[in-house]
């Protein structure tokens, strides 16, 4: 493939996670220059897929949706064997930019297909489609390819100062950290589409139901019951990201301020969520812009003199 035709399909990938990614984006902005590159495709592959799957919650379009991502696969186990001289259209050019990254980096392929399988199990039809959880290990299972494999495939992106899998364990409970702050975040939409991303035991425990669910989507309040809920896995979520954190620290050290930046803006989605008093089915939490910019110039000030020149 010609150099103009790569760079053309990492410029893609960058204004994906620009446009749909911004903590992420704004961490990747810490990183080394010629690293950005590599974070941006992961961000865009993962980002199309999802895609994918969102689409197949049209009943006409699942079995569409799953051959579709049969074909992504297909695309990208071939574009490993062997680079295309040219990418047909943006989706190509994602995988254009993803499978040059896994080869660069020498990211293990089967954290994609992991990844691929988890996602089969959001397309309603699949025989492998899940729109329930019963318990936290059920739930681990999906997100051990929806997230625990997002932070495998960037570990080698970014680097170690240990053995890559001696900081594997930290890196996929980032990612799992990152995933259940999403599902508690987004369980309005998430439940506008017929999902729940909880744990159905962990709930009950605190007497929510589907039912209850779906009456406070429908009123726009929150329960009592649930906003216990909500404390108690916000509580459990946290114990994830104290878990992971200490493993930044196995990163090399110039990236380590990106995935900081990342770790603490993800984790102030949960502040957000308990400022709201577990207002979660009529507001999206969000971490103000400023707040997003105040963490982000911290960790670039608070980096070597020699890391801020390469950072810049």
């Amino acid at each position: 493939m010609s150099s103009a035709e790569l760079n053309r399909a990492y410029r893609d990938c960058r204004r994906i996670a620009a446009a749909h990614g911004r903590t992420y984006f704004l961490a990747t902005r810490l990183l080394e220059p010629e690293r950005r590159p590599a974070v941006h495709a992961l961000y865009a592959f993962a980002r199309m897929v999802d895609d994918v799957v969102d689409d197949a919650d049209a009943p006409a379009r699942s079995l569409e949706s799953a051959a579709r991502l049969d074909r992504i696969e297909d695309d990208l186990r071939g574009y490993l064997v062997h680079a295309p001289t040219e990418a047909a259209d943006a989706e190509h050019r994602v995988l254009l930019a993803v499978s040059d990254t896994i080869r660069r980096y020498g990211i293990a392929a089967e954290h994609f297909w992991v990844f691929l399988d988890s996602m089969r199990m959001d397309i309603p039809g699949s025989p492998h489609y899940r729109d329930r959880y019963p318990t936290m290990a059920a739930l681990r299972e999906y997100m051990r390819g929806s997230a625990a494999a997002i932070g495998l495939q960037l570990l080698p992106v970014l680097g170690t100062v240990v053995p890559t899998a001696d900081a594997e364990p930290a890196a996929a409970a980032l990612g799992e950290a990152f995933q259940l702050t999403n599902f508690l975040r987004d369980i309005a939409e998430d439940l506008d589409r017929g999902r729940i991303y909880l744990p159905a035991d962990e709930l009950a425990a605190f007497g929510v139901d589907d039912e209850l669910l779906r009456h406070c989507r429908e009123s726009g309040r929150t329960d009592p019951r649930v906003r216990r809920a909500l404390a108690h896995l916000i509580a459990v979520n946290r114990g994830i990201y104290r878990h992971a954190t200490p493993g930044i620290e196995l990163l090399t050290p110039r990236v380590r301020p990106g995935i900081r930046t990342a770790a603490t803006l993800y984790s102030a989605i949960l502040d957000e969520i308990e400022r709201g008093d577990y207002e979660v089915f009529t507001r999206r939490a969000v971490v103000p812009r400023h707040r997003r910019l105040r963490v982000a110039a911290k960790e670039f000030a608070l980096a070597a003199p020699t890391q801020r020149a390469a950072l810049s």
